[in-house]
């Protein structure tokens, strides 16, 4: 009875071929799903964020007076100083409270090139 249950749970092994220790069409084809999988991640994922990145590295390096920023505590502030070569900015968070942050620790930079909701442009005359 356990020869039966111990053929019941034990699976034999097998040998494989002993090739020649080259290339063969076999290993390429198990190698492919990786290759693939690895490319779909590159171009879905790291190469946007690579991107990304760069975008905001260009941004911060163009800062200037009067920008909008997001820093990394959820902070929304103006920029009201940038002293090139420096890592340091001062920014306003709150009318007449100024602080000064690094460069690094700024998450985005928003650029409101869009009027408000409420303004109206009157009509042009003529």
């Amino acid at each position: 009875m356990s020869s039966l249950f111990d053929n019941f749970l034990t699976t034999p092994a097998y040998a494989q071929s002993a090739g020649g220790g080259g290339f063969s069409a076999e290993g390429l084809v198990s190698i492919l799903p990786y290759v693939a999988m690895f490319g779909i991640f590159y171009f879905l994922l790291i190469r946007p964020q690579q991107l990304k990145q760069k975008q905001l590295r260009s941004q911060l390096s163009s800062l200037r007076r009067g920008d909008r920023v997001l820093t990394g505590g959820g902070i929304v502030a103006v920029v009201q100083k940038v002293a090139e070569g420096s890592n340091e900015v001062e920014v306003e968070i709150a009318p007449n409270v100024r602080v000064t942050v690094l460069r690094d620790t700024i998450t985005s930079v928003i650029t409101s090139v869009a009027k408000p909701a409420n303004d109206v442009t009157p009509p042009a005359k003529g």
